[in-house]
């Protein structure tokens, strides 16, 4: 019975990405790499693309969609201010040698719409100067989601507004959180704000993921 019983467990986790269509709540906690959304006293950690953070970085509370990623050691929740570019994580993901973070790093590297017109246009080298996408990867994103997207006719038009002003501590804790070096991320904030000290932190984040 027991075998049975964790038998199901297994095929349950499996099959759980959809189980959390949404979550909608007070924003308790906000971060360019995450954010906790308070739903009725349980606070629930979301892991969020620098796109999704410019949406809702002034919002006080909200509805996030949500994809649930189940390992043997840990279960993630990533939360997207809309629908279209939840498709496109899972479309991402989809592809053999993208994984969840990787493509929430190309989410935070480049627009979804910037993402799927390069798809469509075939810019292997735009895709490829996204950290942790080597070529074959690349042209395998292209190969394999061309198609899927030309279909959808451009259903994917999330801008990247930016807002206002951040400290480095908050885009070095983005990127840290994004699963690069604390000391190699401020060493590159600081060459970066050396060369100009208005940058907001989403242009931080997004020139520091280019370097590192």
């Amino acid at each position: 019975i027991r075998i049975f019983a964790d038998l199901k467990t297994r095929l349950f986790l499996q099959n759980s990405s959809f189980v959390f269509a949404y979550l909608k709540g007070i924003f308790a906690e906000k971060n360019p790499s995450y954010i906790v959304v308070d739903c009725n006293g349980v606070g629930y950690h979301l892991e969020i693309s620098l796109t999704t953070y410019t949406q809702i970085k002034d919002q006080e509370s909200g509805l996030l969609y949500v994809h649930f990623v189940v390992r043997e050691d840990q279960h993630i929740l990533y939360g997207f201010a809309d629908q279209s570019e939840r498709q496109l994580f899972r479309q991402l993901i989809s592809v053999s040698g993208v994984g969840a973070a990787t493509a929430r790093v190309m989410l935070s590297s480049l627009s979804p719409a910037e993402i799927s017109q390069a798809i469509l246009n075939g810019q292997v080298p735009l895709l490829q100067s996204i950290k942790g996408i080597g070529a074959k990867t690349a042209q395998r994103i292209v190969l394999e989601l061309q198609d899927k997207i030309s279909k959808e006719n451009g259903s994917v038009n999330i801008s990247l507004p930016f807002a206002n002003n951040k400290n480095k501590e908050e885009a070095l804790s983005a990127l840290v959180m994004l699963g690069f070096s604390k000391v190699q991320s401020e060493k590159i904030l600081e060459k970066l704000l050396k060369d100009n000290s208005e940058l907001k932190v989403e242009e931080l984040v997004k020139q520091a993921l280019k370097l590192l």
